[in-house]
């Protein structure tokens, strides 16, 4: 049997030169996450005017701040002098300007030249044409979401219909008020693997019976290995006397202010391509973004969302933190277990899927798709998008 000759109920993988071939990560950069609305940052980490992160995205480092007049906004963080990084912190927080540390070109928070050594010896230098370059921002669900493409894809098509698509409603999201929620617990993880080996992780649960004990204590259907997260508007149910999606099954916190009845006690977990995972229970939610770094690296921050008062007033979240964290490191561990294994020869013509993991087929089509379009090497030059 060749490897073109599969029985039906078996469907292949990409070829393992998709997870270790730097020219096809380049082009993923180029043609993905380059392309793509990115979720970048978290809006209530920059709270006041003048605090700032910076991001990678595909091959650019974005500069992330928040404005005077209390909007975020998002530059190329290159000066458009010499081309020297403007900022080489990941977060701080500047007064009034970012300055250039190689010759001291100086942007205000809204990216235009405010000033430059010997500026006013040159008149004929527009000032307005030499501002910093935008790049397209919306915010929603609490988080900055950006776009380095030239002409940015449909924020409502692209972002908004994932998630409408995974619940069966659009507004089925806004009853989480995610946006409203505060961060309990930030984990970052730096895992040695493939953005891909991740994502594909995240999509199946053929696995939970075999490395997440804690978790199928939880939600027993996934002990079956059924792709049940996948079925449109259905959420794993909490088994009998399960009291919250805690490590140990205990209660947790009072159910969200507007998670409706047959939201409780439900696990709800979307993909939302190329880089974001949300997972939806009733009383807290957990946000991923990953950022994929080289072909075998990624770096994966994990926020834990809850209602402010329980952050305000010093909760001990610990019990549900350690319930996803420990799913993060048993799912990490087998994405970085399959690394090493993409560039031997048994993998090179790829595996098998299972027929409760054919829904992976079309992630892959989704990528190949992608990656046989034209590229295009032009940056953002748009401003902040509608």
């Amino acid at each position: 049997m060749t490897a073109t000759e599969l029985p039906s109920s078996l469907l292949s993988t990409l070829p393992g030169r998709y997870y270790t071939d730097p020219e096809i990560f380049a082009a993923e950069q180029e043609k993905i996450f380059e392309a793509d609305w990115f979720c970048a940052v978290r809006g209530a980490d920059l709270a006041s005017p003048g605090d700032f992160q910076t991001v990678h995205i595909g091959r650019e480092s974005v500069l992330v701040s928040r404005a005077r007049d209390g909007g975020l906004r998002a530059f190329l963080n290159v000066c458009r002098h010499r081309g020297a990084r403007l900022c080489a912190a990941e977060s701080g927080s500047v007064k009034r300007s970012f300055q250039c540390p190689y010759h001291a070109w100086t942007y205000g928070l809204d990216g235009k030249l405010i000033a430059a050594p010997n500026l006013v010896n040159t008149p004929d230098v527009d000032r307005a044409a030499y501002g910093l370059h935008p790049v397209a921002l919306r915010e929603w669900l609490g988080y900055a979401w950006l776009c380095l493409a030239a002409e940015p894809p449909s924020f409502s098509d692209t972002v908004v219909r994932a998630i409408a698509d995974r619940l069966g409603a659009p507004e089925a999201i806004e009853a989480y008020r995610i946006d409203r929620l505060s961060v309990g617990r930030r984990i970052r993880y730096d895992v040695r693997a493939n953005w891909k080996l991740i994502v594909e992780n995240f999509m199946e649960c053929y696995h939970c019976a075999t490395i997440h004990p804690e978790l199928t204590e939880v939600l027993p259907e996934f002990a079956e290995g059924y792709a049940a997260q996948y079925f449109v508007g259905h959420g794993a149910e909490f088994g009998d006397g399960i009291g919250g999606f805690t490590v140990d099954g205990s209660a947790g916190f009072a159910k969200l202010a507007g998670v409706a009845h047959e939201q409780d006690r439900r696990y709800f977990a979307i993909t939302v391509r190329p880089q974001v995972f949300v997972n939806l229970v009733p009383d807290h939610v957990i946000f991923h973004r990953m950022f994929p770094m080289a072909a075998d690296r990624t770096v994966v921050e994990c926020d834990w969302l809850y209602a402010d008062e329980v952050v305000a007033q010093g909760r001990d979240v610990s019990r549900s933190v350690e319930l996803f964290h420990r799913v993060n490191q048993q799912d990490f561990d087998a994405c970085e277990r399959c690394q090493p294994a993409m560039g031997s020869r048994a993998y090179a013509n790829g595996g098998v899927l299972m027929p409760t993991e054919h829904h992976l087929g079309e992630f892959h089509d989704w990528l190949r798709t992608r990656l046989a379009q034209p590229g295009s090497h032009s940056r953002s030059n748009s401003g902040c998008a509608e």
